[in-house]
């Protein structure tokens, strides 16, 4: 089964386990209405965060794609990834992952493993719903760089060597469960911040299959943590992007 929310990222997931494994189930979440999520980053990280990182999405963030598209393609075909539309008859559409709907249908499949990538963080209530393994794909190096982007948070922080992926359990933290195994991957020249999340769940699939396979036998083991300190990272402001854009050459 697999929770996901509507990203090029999920749907490349959903086309690489599809090939291998028999998908019983995909629900997808849909995007948290505009003004909730602005409320609670508002309450978060204040106002003048909340604006850097407003400007970035909205204003750079569309240009890198364009910078990129060719890149991007390069990528796809390289690792010969489909970031094609799912199946429409094979997804159900839920307005949150914690809906009791989700709760039901985990309920109506006896899934041995349950795939989440992007989706809002699943509460404890869902996971103890059922038993089996719940695995989420993570762009980043746990517990380095727990949130979102942490391959380009790596780069910005002179960590290029923790550029990569993690496979893990799910726990009721942000991105702290038991983790099942990590790859890291140098970024190109011509990769800038559009491109990383797909270089990086490029290298996540061959991990997240050989996960599956385990935790379906019932042999799947987990790896140590790295000894340094865990933090939790959120979208950069226009104003870190330019600084390390033009100060450290990070794209």
């Amino acid at each position: 089964m697999l929770l996901i929310d509507g990203s090029d990222l999920s749907r490349i997931i959903y086309h690489a386990l599809s090939d291998e494994f028999k998908v019983e189930m995909v629900v997808r979440e849909a995007k948290a209405p505009l003004f909730a999520f602005l409320a609670r980053r508002l309450k978060k990280l204040g106002w003048w965060t909340l604006f850097g990182q407003v400007i970035f999405v909205g204003c750079v963030v569309p240009l890198l794609s364009r910078e990129a598209s060719r890149r991007r393609s390069d990528i796809l075909r390289e690792y010969e990834l489909n970031d094609s539309p799912i199946p429409a008859g094979s997804v159900i559409d839920v307005s949150s992952i914690n809906d009791v709907r989700t709760a039901d249908l985990l309920l109506s499949l006896s899934t041995g493993v349950t795939v989440v990538n992007g989706t809002r963080i699943l509460k404890e209530q869902l996971l103890d719903t059922i038993g089996g393994v719940f695995l989420n794909t993570h762009v980043g190096i746990t517990p380095l760089y727990r949130g979102v982007h942490g391959g380009y948070w790596a780069l910005a922080s002179g960590d290029a060597e923790h550029f990569g992926t993690t496979i893990h359990k799910i726990d009721k933290g942000i991105d702290t469960g038991e983790i099942v195994a990590q790859a890291t991957i140098r970024p190109s020249e011509e990769d800038n911040f559009s491109t990383y999340p797909l270089l990086q769940i490029a290298i996540a699939i061959p991990l997240l299959k050989q996960a599956i396979r385990d935790a379906l036998k019932g042999n799947l083991e987990t790896a140590p943590t790295l000894a340094r300190k865990s933090k939790l990272w959120s979208h950069p402001t226009v104003f870190q992007y330019l600084k390390s854009r033009f100060v450290l050459g990070i794209r």
